[in-house]
């Protein structure tokens, strides 16, 4: 037994080693020197660089663009947050028994693995002013009042995109909520009906508890997404008018390589970072109270 338990030991060490050193080389190491390079100027090309401290945490506070493309990524957050429960629906509904489940299921899933960028593209041409086939749809059902300038009005360019984002990734998110609703138990579920629970209570006390680490990663992947948003609005807009549709990522990527500043571009990637922990963590106590209370009663 001493012998077989050393042998296991020595594969999980050595089954560890590979990922271990591949995570420390291209996460760990990366993450340091870019909290590193947050304290300097570099401009990402000299040999050298000075250090100034805080300066470039005090600069981003006070970067007025900086905040407005903040802003445009709560309409993401807000957007996909608000459509979770839509999701998770829609998955409750395709694991039950329903007529072409399967194909309702690949047609929810077809827009995640189309390429971004192809997506993008294909939006742009869809809310054009010239020919578009969204303003055409609108003509056709005599709806001509609420044509709008889609892409370059202020006022709705963030929700627009939004709305394609929507599209894209929902699907992905009711296939992973279909996936840990499969993995449920069915006689657990055949006894709450025989019990006499409706499908409300079926969904809230059995299916939601039991799924909670699914829904977890999905809050998670929802932060993240929306804080790193960045082919949608680089392609359909390049973060226009002005920087109405720009997103914290997309204003970061042009302070490092339009203006040359990856000192800065680094304090704003470690921002992101702390943005993410933060909200995941207070998001997750929010939701996790609300369900605890509901539970409760």
């Amino acid at each position: 037994m001493n012998s077989l338990e050393k042998q296991k030991k020595r594969f999980i060490i050595c089954s560890l080693l590979i990922p271990m050193a591949l995570l420390t080389g291209f996460v760990v190491f990366p993450a340091i020197d870019l909290i590193r390079m947050s304290f300097t100027n570099w401009d990402g090309y000299s040999a050298s660089y000075s250090w100034i401290g805080i300066d470039n945490y005090i600069g981003m506070l006070h970067n007025k663009d900086l905040w407005l493309s903040l802003r445009n990524n709560a309409v993401y957050f807000a957007g996909h947050l608000i459509f979770i429960p839509i999701e998770l629906a829609f998955a409750v509904l395709l694991t039950s028994k329903l007529r072409a489940a399967k194909f309702y299921k690949t047609m929810v899933f077809m827009p995640y693995i189309i390429n971004g960028v192809a997506i993008s593209y294909a939006f742009s041409y869809f809310f054009s002013p010239i020919n578009g086939a969204f303003d055409g749809i609108l003509t056709l059902f005599h709806l001509e009042s609420l044509i709008h300038n889609w892409l370059s009005d202020t006022k709705i360019v963030n929700f627009v995109l939004t709305s394609v984002s929507l599209w894209r990734f929902s699907g992905y998110h009711v296939i992973l909520f279909m996936a840990a609703l499969q993995s449920l138990p069915q006689d657990v579920q055949e006894a709450a009906a025989v019990d006499g629970a409706n499908a409300w209570q079926l969904f809230r006390h059995i299916q939601i508890p039991a799924i909670m680490l699914m829904v977890d990663f999905v809050l998670f992947d929802n932060i993240r997404g929306a804080l790193q948003v960045f082919d949608i609005p680089y392609v359909m807009t390049s973060g226009g008018p002005g920087y109405a549709s720009s997103t914290f990522t997309l204003y970061t990527i042009d302070t490092a390589f339009k203006y040359s500043n990856f000192g800065l571009a680094s304090t704003m990637a470690v921002a992101i970072m702390l943005m993410i922990v933060v909200i995941y963590v207070i998001q997750n106590k929010v939701i996790h109270g609300i369900i605890g209370k509901g539970g409760n009663k």
